[in-house]
């Protein structure tokens, strides 16, 4: 196992926007909310990752009408690690999966394989909207202050 997590981090106020990007990858343009998420990524590369209610969040940010809501019918995760590059430079390295459903309620469940870099160091995983829309929703990683509507919770088993 090469990770293993029961949370997520969803993209609020403090990341939102293509001016603060995370691993290169832009946070989404409105602040999202999570109810839960869990997940693992094998050394191999197989990728398990289980969303529960990643919505957009119900602040003043978001318009009325889309508040509470999933506007994407699909989402797809990105690993990124830190890898080794051209001239033995570390690199950061960001590789998608595939698009899966989501639901309106921000429901997804994915079972994927990447192709892992070697070394893959400090890989997180982002929750993305689907290809063409290139924003992270939720990463791996500690909940964000100022996520206070929803809080991101161990998944039920």
């Amino acid at each position: 196992m090469v990770l293993q997590f029961d949370k997520m981090t969803p993209v609020n106020g403090s990341f939102a926007g293509p001016a603060k990007a995370v691993r290169g990858i832009k946070g989404g343009g409105l602040p999202w909310a999570l109810d839960a998420a869990a997940g693992s990524l094998d050394h191999d590369g197989h990728l398990l990752v289980t969303v529960r209610g990643l919505v957009l969040a119900s602040l003043p940010a978001v318009p009325a009408a889309l508040r509470g809501t999933n506007p994407f019918p699909a989402f797809r995760a990105i690993v990124s690690c830190h890898t080794i590059g051209a001239g033995n430079t570390v690199i950061i390295a960001n590789i998608s999966t595939g698009d899966f459903s989501a639901s309106t309620s921000g429901d997804l469940e994915i079972d994927a394989r990447v192709s892992l870099p070697q070394p893959c160091l400090a890989p997180v995983v982002f929750i993305s909207g689907p290809s063409g829309a290139d924003v992270w929703l939720a990463a791996t990683g500690g909940l964000s202050p100022d996520s206070k509507e929803r809080r991101t919770q161990v998944l039920p088993e």
